[in-house]
């Protein structure tokens, strides 16, 4: 087994930490990580940046430094944010741009269609949205055209499935991360989401899972292990989100 981890969070103190609708998280520096991923073979990821640190790239760029070059940043930006300031942060391993609409903290969603294409055309980044799937049906048709997105935590709620794989159809990834976090029927979104599209599905462990009713357990993993075979695991586990974000 290898693991590409598409979704976790570094939280370190010595960098702006802002208070998020009254949520401060813990400390959760990079050795916390590799010591609780120690028997997982992480052979690279993606440090996604929190509602909590805002617009803050320095935290990111210090994880960044030190977890190596298989790692990846999401960040959030301000769409005032400069094409010089973008490419700089492209050659120091950000990948992606984040719009985090369920905790805010990121830019607005009205910025999507604009700031997407930017960062899409200028270095290639996707976009990802923290979303509840039942929202999707109001920008759906900005979504469609747009040319690469994905969308955490299994889209989070059972009455947004439907929504979330009328959009997977269309070619927008999704990340396999959170269960512990999410109100719908985990294995049924997992089989649904990969039988639209087996390219589609992304494993993060979303540690150190902050605010999530349940963190991560090993057993998340072994769940997809029992749910699909050899081949389809391994492309859940690593290969989907390497290619992702290592295009």
């Amino acid at each position: 087994m290898r693991i590409f981890d598409a979704h976790f969070h570094i939280i370190d103190f010595n960098f702006p930490i802002i208070e998020n609708q009254g949520y401060l998280p813990p400390s959760y520096v990079v050795k916390d990580y590799q010591n609780e991923t120690t028997d997982l073979n992480v052979l690279g990821g993606a440090i996604v940046s929190g509602s909590f640190q805002e617009f803050d790239q320095e935290y990111l760029l210090k994880a960044l430094k030190q977890l190596g070059s298989t790692f990846c940043g999401v960040t959030q930006l301000p769409y005032t944010v400069t094409d010089d300031e973008i490419l700089k942060l492209n050659e120091k391993g950000v990948k992606a741009l984040r719009f985090n609409i369920k905790r805010g903290g990121s830019e607005d969603l009205s910025k999507l269609d604009y700031f997407a294409r930017r960062v899409y055309d200028l270095v290639g980044w996707h976009s990802e949205l923290y979303i509840d799937a039942k929202e999707l049906p109001e920008i759906s048709p900005v979504i469609e055209k747009l040319p690469a997105i994905s969308i955490d935590h299994l889209g989070l709620s059972e009455e947004g499935l439907p929504y979330l794989l009328n959009l997977i159809d269309k070619g927008v990834h999704v990340k396999a991360t959170g269960f512990g976090r999410v109100e719908l029927n985990v294995e049924n979104a997992l089989k649904s989401i990969y039988e639209t599209n087996p390219d589609a599905l992304m494993f993060g462990t979303d540690l150190p899972s902050t605010r999530a009713k349940r963190p991560f357990e090993y057993e998340d993993i072994k769940l997809i292990q029992r749910l699909f075979d050899k081949q389809a695991s391994d492309k859940i586990l690593y290969t989907n989100a390497l290619k992702w974000y290592f295009k």
